[in-house]
C-alpha cells in the first residue's frame, strides 16, 4: 500500500512539473513565481519548489538579475530529440525534396501534437541550401494553415472541440474565426482530400495541404507546398493538389499506412472487399517508383 500511495503522489508531482512548464508560451517567454502560481492554481510555495528542481535540472533556466525565469535550452534539445527519433522524420526527406523540385514552391511538413502543427522538415526554394533543414521548435496553429487544417479535419469530434474551445484567433482578414464556417470547412477538407490556406495565416502566402496516415491509417501530420499568393494563383491550386496528395500518400504508404484497411473514428479496423481494392485506382507520379519504392 505504501508503494502504491508513494508511486500516486509521485504521478502527482509530475503533472504539477508539466502545469508549471506549460505556464509558459509564446507570448510569455518569461514568468515569476507569482505568475505561475497564479496560471497554475498552485500554492505559492508549491510552484517555488517545483521551480527549484525544473531549475537544478536545466528545464528551467533564471534571469540574473531579476526573479523571472524562462524555458531551459534542455528543453529544446529533449524535443528535438523527439522530432529526430520520429519515422516522419527519418523518412519524409526524399519526399519533400521531390514535391519543392516538382511544384517550384517551398514545403512545410508539420506533425500534429495535439494542439497544434509543429514543423518537422522544410525546403525553402529562397534558401541558400534548400536541403539544410533547421529543427526550431516551430509551431502553427491547425485553423489557420493548410497542414493545420489537413489534419484537423480527420481528427475525432472531441478533438475538433477542443481545438474551437482553445480559441480561434484572426491572424488575416481572411482567418476562420467562426466554430460553425470551420466545421464546414473542414468537412469541406474530408470531401476533397486536400486544405487550401487562402491568405488565412499570412497575408499574400497561398498554401495546399494533404494529411499523412501512420501505419494504423490515423492521420497526425501533414505536407503543403507555400508561396505567395501572386504566384499560387487559385488556377494553380488543383494541380498543386494533386502533387502534395500523391507525396503525401506515397510517404503514408512508406510509414506503413495500408490503403485497404479504414480506421473509422471508434479505432476498429475494417477491410474492404475485394471489388474496391481492385478499382482504387494508384497515384504514383512518373519516377516516384525509382525515388521511393513504397
Amino acid at each position: 500500500m505504501a508503494d502504491v500511495d508513494a508511486s500516486r503522489q509521485s504521478v502527482k508531482s509530475l503533472f504539477k512539473m508539466l502545469e508549471v512548464l506549460e505556464a509558459f508560451s509564446k507570448t510569455d517567454r518569461e514568468l515569476s513565481v507569482v505568475e505561475m502560481a497564479r496560471r497554475t492554481g498552485l500554492p505559492r510555495t508549491t510552484v517555488h519548489r517545483i521551480v527549484d528542481s525544473l531549475r537544478s535540472v536545466g528545464f528551467l533556466e533564471q534571469e540574473a538579475s531579476r526573479d523571472r525565469y524562462r524555458l531551459g535550452l534542455k528543453l529544446f534539445e529533449l524535443g528535438s530529440n523527439a522530432l529526430t527519433n520520429l519515422p516522419l522524420y527519418r523518412e519524409a526527406p526524399p519526399f519533400v525534396d521531390t514535391l519543392a523540385k516538382s511544384s517550384g514552391e517551398d514545403v512545410h511538413l508539420c506533425v500534429f501534437d495535439g494542439a497544434q502543427m509543429v514543423f518537422v522538415s522544410r525546403r525553402d526554394q529562397m534558401a541558400a541550401n534548400p536541403h539544410n533543414t533547421v529543427i526550431t521548435m516551430e509551431a502553427s496553429p491547425c485553423h489557420s494553415t493548410s497542414v493545420g487544417k489537413a489534419t484537423l479535419a480527420f481528427q475525432s469530434e472531441a478533438v475538433i472541440d477542443r481545438i474551437i474551445r482553445a480559441g480561434l484567433p484572426r491572424f488575416t482578414p481572411n482567418t476562420i474565426v467562426d466554430p460553425d464556417q470551420l466545421r464546414a470547412e473542414l468537412a469541406a477538407i474530408r470531401e476533397r482530400g486536400y486544405a487550401i490556406d487562402e491568405c488565412e495565416h499570412e497575408p499574400e502566402l497561398r498554401c495546399v495541404g494533404a494529411p499523412i496516415r501512420n501505419a494504423t491509417g490515423r492521420v497526425f501530420a501533414a505536407i503543403s507546398t507555400t508561396g505567395s499568393s501572386r504566384r499560387i494563383t487559385r488556377e494553380r491550386v488543383p494541380e498543386l493538389a494533386r502533387m502534395v496528395m500523391t507525396h503525401a500518400e506515397l510517404l503514408s504508404l512508406r510509414l506503413g499506412y495500408q490503403p485497404d484497411r479504414q480506421l473509422p473514428a471508434d479505432g476498429t479496423r475494417v477491410e474492404r472487399d475485394a471489388g474496391e481494392r481492385s478499382e482504387r485506382p494508384r497515384r504514383t507520379p512518373a519516377g516516384a517508383e525509382q525515388e521511393h519504392p513504397a
